[in-house]
């Protein structure tokens, strides 16, 4: 069977957050246990980083392994935000979860611009930096250089996190089921949700909307390849500046997006951005000219970092106080993870059978329609005023 190219790594995505979802309960129940958090962020970042390095040699001649680094990259990187994403409510008080969470992913962006920078240049003008080769061979070796320097760049700075986060939280002894324990205190918080009626609503909304989100994000710029009318070499660096556009511009829209959520709500901010989203979806169906890619790429970057930092951040809010975060964000995390999984899968297909990824995107409106709705919704209940 032959498969579309945009449609096959579509699936290699699906198949690593597929192994994410079920492997990461099992290892937050361990860290839960161990208490010693960090240690598994740590083995995860390092995973990550090297396949980001082996993506080196991803060319055609090695194709299944360069898709199997792509693989092992994605579960790197997802995996560590499992226990990143748990250390909200331990380094912040409920008040300051909206600021920090949105500086957290601002400065993440600010550090992917530096580098990125630094890519851009080497591809552009490779000479300068000691790089030679025929025709297109000199920018073909930067960009590979490239993965090698993120893979350094993602193990060295993740140290200074790891220098400066606490180990976590030790109060339990270990037993003979700690293996699935994880399993286990999902259950126990999937049990926990009948008492937290708002969170669970909130959490449905999420699912349905993250599914849409995050998928849109993976593939963007696949979609920015195959469906722009890039003219001559103009397609590799407009993809480039179409990436760094968004890492800026998300910037100011994860701080932006953090000072609504404190002036009209959380729930309201989030129904906001669902709306955004969605046109971005509906008006992506309908362009064709690079400039037009970029406005859209623009409009982006200002809701991809909001949404995400705002979601984080309610989520972080409403789980009840208690010492054992990592196995509510577990829960949190397995939900976003089977969403991307569903999501990919659905994309991959309609964009195998029609041939058209414009119709896949557009076929993600709905998901964005009905997590506006559902907040709607949650917001009429909120009495807390999240």
């Amino acid at each position: 069977m032959s498969f579309k190219n945009t449609a096959l790594i579509s699936y290699v995505t699906a198949l690593a957050f597929i192994v994410i979802a079920l492997w990461s309960p099992i290892l937050s129940g361990i860290a839960d246990y161990m208490g010693n958090k960090k240690r598994f962020m740590q083995f995860y970042c390092y995973l990550g980083a090297s396949a980001c390095v082996g993506l080196y040699w991803f060319e055609i001649q090695n194709i299944y392994w360069g898709l199997l680094f792509y693989f092992l990259a994605l579960v790197g990187a997802w995996s560590s935000l499992v226990f990143y994403n748990s250390y909200l409510p331990d380094i912040a008080y409920p008040e300051q979860q909206n600021r920090i969470s949105a500086r957290g992913f601002a400065l993440g962006y600010v550090g992917s611009v530096m580098l990125l920078l630094v890519n851009l240049f080497m591809v552009m003008m490779p000479e300068a930096f000691g790089i030679t080769g025929d025709g297109g061979e000199a920018s073909l070796k930067a960009m590979r250089y490239s993965f090698i320097m993120v893979g350094v760049w993602w193990f060295g700075f993740s140290h200074i996190a790891f220098y400066h986060l606490p180990r976590g939280n030790k109060d339990k002894v270990y037993t003979k089921h700690i293996f699935f324990n994880g399993y286990r205190e999902l259950k126990s918080v999937w049990k926990s949700l009948r008492n937290l009626t708002f969170l669970k609503r909130f959490l449905g909304a999420f699912f349905v909307f993250s599914m849409a989100l995050q998928t849109v994000m993976l593939v963007a710029a696949y979609f920015g390849e195959q469906e722009i009318s890039w003219s001559g070499q103009e397609k590799t660096m407009g993809l480039i500046i179409s990436i760094l556009l968004i890492q800026i511009i998300a910037i100011f829209g994860a701080l932006i997006s953090s000072r609504l959520a404190n002036r009209w709500g959380n729930i309201k901010t989030l129904v906001l951005l669902n709306v955004i989203w969605m046109s971005l979806c509906v008006c992506a169906y309908f362009i064709y000219e690079p400039i037009e890619f970029y406005i859209v790429a623009g409009f982006v970057g200002l809701c991809m970092g909001g949404i995400q930092s705002v979601a984080r951040s309610t989520y972080s809010q409403l789980i009840p106080k208690t010492l054992d975060t990592t196995s509510y964000f577990s829960f949190y995390d397995v939900a976003e993870k089977v969403g991307i999984v569903l999501g990919m899968l659905m994309y991959a297909t309609v964009d195998q059978v029609t041939g058209s990824m414009r119709s896949a995107i557009l076929f993600f409106v709905a998901f964005f329609l009905i997590g506006a709705i559902l907040l709607i919704r949650l917001e009429r209940k909120n009495v807390n005023k999240l």
